[in-house]
């Protein structure tokens, strides 16, 4: 993994990106080269050059909003031909308005099609290669874990939901007075030290996973084998670095107090607001023909009764109280019995609804949240009161994820299913955790461009 403004990203998919940049340059370089082999080209070396990289660029960036440099994506999972065909789909159209509105880099479509045919097969063979040598033992990082109860097992499952392992852990040395519960295959009986055995099994890394620190750490050797050169970490860094959470099973209040990161205010707030007024002003001027007939096709099912917009009391940054606007999905009085979260097939929700909120288009009201500054188009989802009051009581650490303003979309929201329990709202809280800490405005963008995988593939929606 490798750290880009306090956001960890796999360094095998950053590659992968590198390379298939490269593939789609070339792809349109050589496609030209191809049309023109036999007869004399129209364009010069600089135009083929603009024009490969505007193609290399599109492309790759459509392939970034399907989703396809996720770790968890494989070769048979999430219909990764499907989501190739969308994103090329996606990038022609683009490219075309590029090169219609830009009459100096008008590319002809001879050479747009030999453009994506090779950009195709290249990325094919890219992914085929990649999915192939990156399961291979020797290119990930060996992990030594210092424990073997509770936390050590957690561990020990850390790197089954992704194609890319990451690292491969070679075993747990189990510490005095502690009990062991993970699998005899992977306990490490040795009467070497730290440092010996680290060595023996050339390791990468040493993880610190102790369900208690206090009575077991073996202070002396871990010093040692630091000194050694082999690299320690805690099991808060490595769940940060390895999943983007806060582990809620291992934060301390010290490790809030002297970790880095929760900064706010000042020119982040400003960078965050400013980036939010110009894209909530452009967003609103694209999306009001959508808006528009949404409204429409509520008003008429609902025979031209009861309001077409949906406003609802939610809790804000710094706990402070708003009403989010949304276009009502479900039928009148859908809430007579109390709050509830919806459910898979919900009987309250509307045809209308159930398209809308499939395709995320009830959540375009609250651009205007944005635009006011009662929201962000990144952060948190905001939560209602009702059910924030019974969270705080209960869940440990969920006020924390009110330090800053909640979002349209969320790190949350790409990471976890839609939540409709107290267990889903734990899971995602350590996923806000993360954002709250590591917040940036190359996060916000990441995330603003990977939400496209989940309106266009409705993951999530209720």
């Amino acid at each position: 993994m490798i750290r880009i403004f306090r956001h960890y990203i796999s360094r095998a998919y950053l590659w992968l990106i590198i390379i298939e940049a490269g593939i789609f340059f070339v792809s349109m370089y050589y496609g030209s080269k191809v049309r023109f082999l036999f007869t004399e080209s129209w364009y010069t070396q600089e135009d083929i050059t603009i024009a490969s990289t505007v193609f290399s660029l599109v492309l790759m960036m459509c392939c970034l909003g399907l989703g396809l440099y996720r770790r968890t994506l494989s070769w048979d999972d999430y219909n990764l031909l499907a989501r190739t065909f969308v994103s090329f789909c996606a990038a022609i159209f683009v490219v075309v308005t590029i090169y219609y509105l830009v009459p100096d880099i008008l590319i002809g479509r001879s050479v747009l099609i030999y453009a994506v045919t090779f950009a195709f097969l290249g990325m094919m063979i890219s992914r085929h290669l990649f999915y192939r040598f990156t399961k291979l033992d020797h290119l990930q990082r060996r992990v030594l874990i210092i424990g073997s109860a509770t936390k050590a097992s957690k561990l020990l499952s850390l790197n089954e939901s992704f194609v890319h392992k990451g690292f491969k852990i070679v075993g747990c040395i189990q510490t005095i007075d502690e009990q062991t519960i993970v699998d005899e295959e992977y306990l490490i009986k040795s009467q070497k030290s730290i440092a010996h055995t680290a060595l023996q099994y050339k390791v990468d890394e040493i993880v610190i996973a102790l369900d208690d620190n206090r009575q077991s750490m073996p202070l002396k050797e871990l010093m040692d084998a630091k000194l050694s050169g082999f690299p320690i970490m805690d099991s808060m860094g490595f769940y940060e670095r390895e999943q983007g959470l806060i582990s809620l099973d291992n934060i301390k209040p010290s490790w809030l107090i002297f970790s880095d990161g929760f900064s706010q205010g000042g020119l982040r707030s400003l960078q965050k607001r400013v980036f939010d007024l110009i894209s909530s002003t452009l967003l609103l001027l694209v999306s009001w023909p959508i808006m528009l007939l949404t409204a429409v096709a509520i008003f008429l099912e609902s025979g031209f009764k009861g309001p077409v917009l949906y406003r609802q009391m939610r809790v804000g940054e710094d706990s402070a109280p708003f009403y989010v606007l949304k276009f009502r999905s479900m039928k009148i009085n859908a809430e007579k019995n109390g709050a509830q979260w919806a459910q898979n097939k919900d009987s309250r929700i509307t045809r209308v609804g159930g398209f809308i909120r499939k395709t995320r288009i009830d959540e375009l009201p609250q651009i205007y949240n944005v635009f006011k500054g009662e929201m962000s188009f990144v952060g948190p989802r905001p939560e209602r009161p009702e059910f924030v009051e019974s969270f705080e009581q209960k869940i440990p650490y969920y006020q924390e994820r009110h330090r800053v303003k909640p979002g349209i979309t969320g790190w949350a929201q790409l990471c976890y299913p839609y939540g409709a329990s107290e267990y889903d709202t734990v899971q995602k809280l350590q996923y806000d955790l993360y954002y709250v800490k590591n917040y940036s405005l190359f996060l916000d963008l990441s995330i603003m461009l990977n939400t496209i995988e989940v309106v266009l593939w409705g993951k999530g929606a209720r």
